[in-house]
């Protein structure tokens, strides 16, 4: 399984750009089924959130449901002209809300719970680390060193 790690920007075009080119194979194939569409999303949802970089967690459940709501387009129903077509867009988006939810509900625990881990994570490395060093010596016989009477250490200069 591959393991990328994408940008902020780099996963909202990930899953938009996926997300269109699976509607325009629905079109394609057969009737264009948004429920298909929906289904599909949820698993393009989970891999943005677990493909996005630590440092842009927060960005993939904003992407997730502005790329749904980008590639519906060839799979909405409406007639010709603009007014149709949007009209066909907006209904598809009213009536695959649950789809739309569940996706992005999916993406934000995921995020979530790589945010807590990343924080535990964090946290076990600093209380496990050894203290640094102050100073230059190695704590040889000649130092002096940077205690103070009851062993507290002095901030250095």
């Amino acid at each position: 399984m591959p393991n990328p790690r994408l940008t902020g920007l780099g996963s909202g075009l990930f899953c938009t750009a996926v997300m269109f080119l699976l509607a325009c194979l629905l079109h394609l194939i057969g009737d264009g089924s948004v429920v298909a569409y929906g289904v599909l999303f949820v698993p393009v949802a989970a891999l943005t959130a677990l493909w996005v970089r630590p440092a842009d967690l927060i960005t993939a459940p904003v992407a997730v449901p502005i790329a749904f709501a980008a590639g519906v387009l060839p799979v909405a129903e409406g007639t010709a002209g603009f007014g149709g077509r949007f009209m066909g867009v907006v209904t598809t988006l009213a009536l695959q809300a649950g789809w739309l939810y569940g996706g992005t509900l999916l993406a934000g625990l995921i995020v979530t719970v790589r945010k807590i881990r990343l924080m535990v994570l964090r946290r076990q490395g600093r209380s496990t680390a050894p203290p640094a060093r102050n100073g230059s010596g190695g704590g040889g016989a000649g130092s002096v060193g940077n205690t103070g009477a009851a062993g507290k250490r002095l901030p250095t200069a």
